[in-house]
C-alpha cells in the first residue's frame, strides 16, 4: 500500500484530537488545551519525521 502524506498524516491527527477531547474529562479544558495539547502535537510532529525517516531507510534495502 502506497501512503501519501495525506494517508499518514489523518490518522495521526485524528489519534490527537480524540486523546484531547478525552482528556477533557479527566483535567481542565484550560490546562489540557494549553500544556498538555502543545506536547502531544510536538511529540507526535517528531515520532512522525524519525518514523518517515526510518521507513525512507528501511525501503532502501540497507
Amino acid at each position: 500500500m502506497e501512503f501519501d502524506f495525506t494517508r499518514s498524516v489523518a490518522p495521526l491527527v485524528l489519534i490527537v484530537a480524540v486523546a484531547a477531547i478525552v482528556l477533557t474529562n479527566v483535567m481542565t479544558p484550560s490546562v489540557v488545551f494549553m500544556m498538555v495539547l502543545p506536547s502531544m502535537i510536538v511529540f507526535a510532529v517528531v515520532a512522525f519525521l524519525f518514523g518517515m525517516k526510518h521507513g525512507e531507510y528501511r525501503g532502501t534495502g540497507r
